[in-house]
């Protein structure tokens, strides 16, 4: 572990934790099972690489920016080729939150984390209480939730080892975030179908879903009842045949998604794939989906633009979730009915950046980050109250 590069990290660290002397010590003299190493990355407050080889936890924290309050983001668990993979998408995961908080007004900065094992077949008590034992060094610069991989259930195993987590089980948590996700998912593509055609009305609109995870199961749900017609793809067949009993759904193999005439293109599974190859083949009117990461580029959102499709970006419609679960750690508690309303509310917040996209001849994209980038920089919705973790009573 390099100190110097330690330091440094430690010292571009804005939120109230502990001091910089106090951080290294906890570093320097933490348990003989964990080693913990820094990595520079430029733009990020720091990036930790956690190793626990007795428990045969390898996990990565990456912390982007803080300016608004303590990072916050999922854990995921994922069987990547390798740890160069890992570090790359916990970093643009971590800096997707930085603006997802940003626009979303939940006074968080950006965090995110990756568990580099095969969540069914690794995936033990033992990894998920190293994890959350590591997150105690951080002392609440980050804060960990549900991602990939991970169920509520496993957040309540983390809560036995850290109060640093949300999304939770039990009576002072919000349980599974999905439906939230897929609510702000759903409201995303009226807005967009609103702006393409005067109204929201999604009857008869087709829209071709990419992925049927949880939130893409819920998602397939609120169309159906709102009268779209769906088109799915999915590489487990048991969850096709679901969808397609439960709402009459059309399937086309995952290779020929991209290809299916729709008003409304939902990337719900992993990342990137939208991209120079794909964006040339869509057949829709817009994108508008939950998966994080959509763009294998930023540059990507400029050849939608130019393709005439209309991008809802990633990190403003899939928000459902982060605003359910951090409304565990505001100062009266978790209600439902506080993130439903705000959930409810991404509809205007996108509305909006379309308008914005409009006006200044630029992609939605680049409309969203900027957005988030004024607020940053400014302090907008900066966290006066610290977080409250109400859960540590139903330890």
């Amino acid at each position: 572990m390099s100190m110097n590069v330690l330091e440094e990290s430690v010292q571009q660290t804005k939120d109230e934790g502990p001091v910089k002397g106090e951080l290294l010590s906890r570093f320097q003299t933490s348990k003989k099972d964990f080693q913990f190493e820094t990595i520079p990355v430029k733009g990020y407050e720091y990036v930790v690489k956690i190793i626990n080889n007795k428990t045969g936890l390898k996990a990565i924290v990456a912390v982007h920016n803080t300016t608004l309050g303590p990072a916050l983001g999922g854990t995921r668990i994922r069987a990547y080729s390798g740890f160069d993979e890992a570090l790359e998408d916990v970093l643009r995961l971590s800096k997707g939150m930085t603006y997802k908080s940003a626009i979303v007004d939940v006074g968080l900065g950006g965090g995110k984390s990756v568990i580099i094992a095969d969540p069914h077949k690794d995936k033990t008590p033992e990894l998920l209480l190293s994890f959350a034992e590591a997150l105690n060094i951080l002392k609440g610069r980050y804060i960990c939730a549900e991602d990939v991989g991970v169920t509520p259930e496993d957040t309540g195993i983390f809560m036995r080892k850290t109060k640093y987590v949300v999304g939770l089980p039990g009576k002072s948590g919000s349980g599974n975030p999905a439906p939230f996700t897929a609510w702000g998912t759903y409201r995303g593509i009226q807005s967009v179908v609103k702006y393409l055609y005067g109204t929201d009305n999604l009857e008869g609109k087709k829209v071709a879903i990419q992925g049927l995870g949880q939130v893409g199961l819920f998602l397939c749900h609120y169309l159906f009842w709102a009268g779209a017609d769906l088109i799915v793809t999915d590489v487990h067949d048991e969850k096709v045949e679901k969808v397609k009993k439960l709402y009459g759904a059309e399937y086309v193999p995952p290779e020929e998604i991209y290809d299916v005439p729709c008003d409304v293109f939902a990337p719900c599974a992993l990342g990137g794939t939208i991209n120079a190859k794909t964006i040339s083949r869509l057949k829709c009117k817009a994108v508008a989906g939950c998966a994080n990461n959509q763009l294998e580029k930023d540059e990507d959102a400029e050849f939608l633009r130019k393709r005439h499709i209309l991008y809802a970006p990633d990190f403003v419609i899939n928000a459902g979730g982060l605003l359910n679960v951090t409304s565990e750690i505001d100062i009266d508690g978790y209600t439902p009915k506080v993130p439903r309303l705000k959930t409810h509310r991404i509809y205007d917040r996108l509305i909006s950046i379309y308008e914005i996209a409009k006006k200044n001849q630029i992609s939605t994209h680049q409309a969203a980050i900027s957005l988030a980038d004024y607020r940053i920089k400014y302090g907008i919705g900066r966290r006066v109250e610290p977080p409250h973790f109400h859960h540590t009573t139903d330890l």
